[in-house]
């Protein structure tokens, strides 16, 4: 069982701050495609990787990373500091 976070519009457009699901995703990738596959609404938010970001457990990591031993998988859009 994995927890998904999502962040500003990515929760906005799938309308849920987290949710647990169960994956035979080998890697954040496959688990981005497991989710389009869901609904319309996972495919909206999902339908630009370039303009997201995720983190594994609070690590920011990359899509193509895996999720062996993940507890939880956070994404969000890109942030700006000043």
């Amino acid at each position: 069982m994995i927890e998904l976070v999502y962040f500003a519009w990515v929760r906005e457009r799938i309308g849920l701050p987290r949710e647990k699901i169960e994956t035979t995703a080998a890697t954040v990738a496959d688990l981005v495609e497991e989710l389009r596959g869901r609904e319309e609404r996972y495919a909206l938010a999902f339908g630009d990787l370039a303009s997201l970001r995720v983190a594994l457990d609070q690590e920011l990591s990359s899509f193509d990373a895996p999720l062996a031993g993940v507890r939880e998988v956070a994404f969000f859009p890109p942030m700006t500091g000043g």
